[in-house]
């Protein structure tokens, strides 16, 4: 692994309206790397969910991670491309448009899997992670997963807050406890899982804002009227046995 102090003040021509799709996941992915420096040991990581590419170019840049597949579905191979050849990783990193759900590797393909705030759009159902997740991993090989979630379940007046500002993705929101055992749901013999709330929470959020993005303006309408209390992040550390 390279040096533990990470900077990511490298990539902060990307903390804008034009890249970010959320709270900040460069922050999030440095704390999840930082705590967890024996994940990414070279090899092969795919980054599941990964956007505009900005955390594949990270893990390439900042890990000793030998090749980056960046997958994403809703952005494609081709401007992800783009983004790779400005930041002269042409030799490290694969820009692949795919489904999650229907991943065309070969199983036990990676040494690692990392995944940040895109994990819950895809894999919130019974089942998922032990058959269209864990199967691409190594043998003694890494999930690292952050996700939005909550401190615990809302009550009173904060269910509607939730629905007002979530809407139908409310669902996807839950308790570490609640993602801990989902995960094992089904393969509890295969995995050891550690879960942790992350605590870069006020930082990635305050960047989001700042990014002068829309939605990040109107996020922060919520986080102020109270969803701050009850709102976190959700950092889950899986290591196949």
């Amino acid at each position: 692994m390279k040096e533990e102090n990470r900077t990511i003040e490298n990539y902060r021509q990307y903390f804008t309206k034009e890249y970010m799709m959320g709270p900040n996941s460069l922050r999030l992915l440095a704390e999840l790397l930082d705590r967890n420096p024996e994940a990414v040991n070279g090899g092969r990581v795919m980054d599941l969910g990964c956007g505009e590419a900005l955390t594949s170019v990270f893990l390439a840049n900042e890990t000793n991670a030998e090749t980056v597949y960046a997958v994403d579905l809703w952005i494609s191979a081709t401007d992800n491309w783009k983004r790779i050849c400005e930041n002269r990783l042409e030799e490290k990193m694969i820009p692949i448009h795919a489904d999650a759900l229907e991943l065309p590797f070969a199983q036990e393909y990676f040494d690692t899997i990392v995944s940040v705030d895109s994990y819950h759009y895809f894999g919130c159902g019974d089942g998922i992670f032990a058959e269209k997740i864990l199967p691409f991993v190594k043998k003694d090989g890494y999930v690292l997963i952050c996700i939005p979630g909550i401190k615990r379940e809302p009550e009173g007046e904060e269910i509607g807050l939730m629905q007002e500002w979530a809407e139908e993705d409310t669902a996807m929101f839950h308790t570490v406890e609640w993602w801990k055992k989902h995960l094992e749901k089904g393969c509890e013999d295969q995995i050891s899982v550690e879960a942790y709330e992350a605590d870069c929470f006020e930082k990635a959020w305050q960047e989001w804002i700042e990014s002068g993005n829309e939605y990040g303006v109107r996020d922060a309408e919520f986080l102020n009227r109270g969803l701050r209390d009850l709102l976190n992040f959700v950092m889950l550390v899986v290591k196949r046995r």
